[in-house]
């Protein structure tokens, strides 16, 4: 069962704070879940990485070029696994 982001912030540069619709809360690097290369290339950049927004349509995180990140992986690194 999928788990839907809710709110985001950013703490840090590439640090997400993240709030699930089942209530868990966690922080995650992303450098650590993704090579910022092709869509992620402008995440490198500090001011645009915090121009994340939820995307309630996906359920998770997205940036103003489209790029997002399934939010199963966003949970796990953020929270670890659901039991």
């Amino acid at each position: 069962m999928l788990v839907d982001v809710v709110a985001v912030a950013v703490p840090a540069p590439w640090r997400l704070r993240l709030r699930f619709e089942d209530g868990a809360e966690g922080e995650l690097d992303v450098r650590e879940l993704v090579e910022f290369d092709g869509v992620f290339e402008p995440l490198a950049d500090p001011a645009y990485f915090e121009g994340v927004r939820v995307n309630h349509d996906l359920g998770t995180v997205a940036w103003p070029n489209g790029a997002d990140i399934d939010p199963v992986v966003l949970y796990e690194a953020a929270c670890g696994s659901r039991t």
